[in-house]
């Protein structure tokens, strides 16, 4: 943490954006606006010129995704520099993606000058809160992931219980193969294949050949096997 004002660059590719985290900066006695950038390519050049405190960052602005790609450049060259997020953006991967770039805080940019500028000095002092929008994000996530784990041993028990055939029959299935082409694939009557199909449906528990295909594709149980 530097001594005197905290030095600030900010970085929206908006105007009337800019103009208003310059009002809510300038009427701060400890808060130094040091550049003001319309991409993520000038906040990259601004930040290794001007060695701020904190970078004020847009998501969306030359590219859908400028303002990450800028923040991960900007933690990369200079890790000591603290990012916040400023944007619109609500949906979860985007959300995610953006802390994995190095960011410290995310803030919407409807959010009240009082907000933004406690923010930007909890940020200073290292001491970035973990926002309820955040909070919340992370245990639905926590959440999925338990499910998807659940899910995943549970198909998994009932991969090891399918026979040879059966297994070899229920890949082809996730490949969109007919139950004819699946039966001229593996040289045996239709009627052998639609024996297997119901065994595999019987050990799945489900009453159709889709919402099994769905599961073992969703859980991207063929692509594992292969790296075993």
């Amino acid at each position: 943490m530097t001594s005197g004002p905290i030095k600030i660059i900010i970085s929206d590719d908006m105007e009337a954006h800019r103009r208003r985290l310059e009002r809510i900066l300038g009427a701060q006695d400890d808060m130094l606006l040091a550049a003001s950038a319309k991409s993520g390519y000038e906040a990259v050049m601004a930040a290794a010129l001007h060695q701020p405190d904190i970078v004020l960052l847009d998501i969306e602005m030359e590219s859908r995704l400028a303002g990450i790609e800028a923040a991960k450049q900007i933690h990369e060259k200079l890790p000591e520099v603290k990012m916040i997020m400023l944007t619109v953006h609500k949906d979860d991967s985007i959300v995610f993606a953006a802390f994995q770039s190095g960011i410290v805080d995310y803030v919407l940019k409807t959010a009240e000058p009082v907000e933004i500028v406690e923010a930007i000095r909890l940020a200073h002092a290292n001491m970035s809160p973990i926002r309820p929008i955040i909070a919340e994000k992370i245990r639905t996530e926590f959440m999925r992931i338990k499910k998807t784990e659940s899910s995943l041993l549970h198909t998994l028990q009932i991969i090891s219980e399918l026979t040879p055939s059966e297994l070899q029959v229920l890949k082809l299935l996730c490949e969109n193969k007919t139950r004819k082409e699946i039966a001229r694939e593996r040289s045996v009557e239709q009627d052998t294949i639609k024996k297997q199909i119901t065994s595999i449906l019987k050990k799945f528990g489900l009453p159709s050949t889709s919402e099994v295909v769905h599961m073992i594709n969703d859980l991207h149980i063929f692509e594992m096997l292969k790296k075993i």
